[in-house]
């Protein structure tokens, strides 16, 4: 918004809303943290007792805190340009919520967790059955790949058009190369051109 004042006249900037999602404990929080260039707000709150036998920890046992409702952050991309990104929470109980988060999104990122694959599989039946375009980022926790992308494409069962591409939701060059190939897979769906091949 720094260039408001310098730019007087100028058309404001188009927004674009972005949805991250994914699975319980695969770094959505993490990645609108890394990328955003505002504090992002989040609604994390402590895990209890009460959530045992609620909230499956299976592979997460360490996690303490957790989404309840949304993370939010943006990111100005040029001056015409603006994405906010809404992570979703990632517990099934809270699932109700993504209805009302996905209106007025172009598109999502939804990260997986090699390790637990199947905790991403009601993320990409959302999507595909609401026809939003989307990627998947495989965050690499601690640089770990040990999978292959072939293997992963094969075990979330993906659209050889959608765009799959490794990172880590900590770093932020990585969270934007996420981010820019989702860009670029809405641009290619708008446009009706091939879309770039899926890395």
């Amino acid at each position: 918004m720094g260039y408001a004042n310098s730019d007087r006249g100028a058309p404001a900037p188009m927004a674009v809303k972005i949805l991250i999602a994914g699975g319980f404990g695969v770094g959505k929080t993490t990645l609108v943290g890394a990328v955003s260039e505002v504090p992002p707000l989040r609604t994390e709150e402590y895990l209890t007792h009460a959530s045992v036998g609620v909230d499956d920890l299976e592979g997460v046992s360490g996690k303490a805190t957790t989404t309840v409702a949304l993370d939010f952050g943006r990111i100005t991309i040029n001056k015409r340009l603006v994405l906010y990104l809404f992570g979703t929470p990632g517990q099934e109980r809270f699932w109700f919520m993504w209805n009302d988060l996905v209106n007025g999104a172009l598109g999502a990122v939804v990260l997986v967790d090699t390790r637990r694959l199947e905790v991403s599989f009601a993320s990409i039946d959302f999507f595909e059955s609401r026809g939003i375009p989307f990627v998947v980022g495989v965050n690499c926790f601690h640089g770990v790949r040990d999978r292959t992308q072939e293997e992963v494409r094969k075990a979330l069962d993906l659209d050889p058009q959608v765009p799959l591409v490794l990172c880590d939701a900590r770093d932020r060059a990585a969270g934007r190369d996420v981010l820019l190939a989702l860009v670029d897979h809405l641009m290619a769906a708008r446009s009706g051109s091939a879309p770039r091949p899926a890395v």
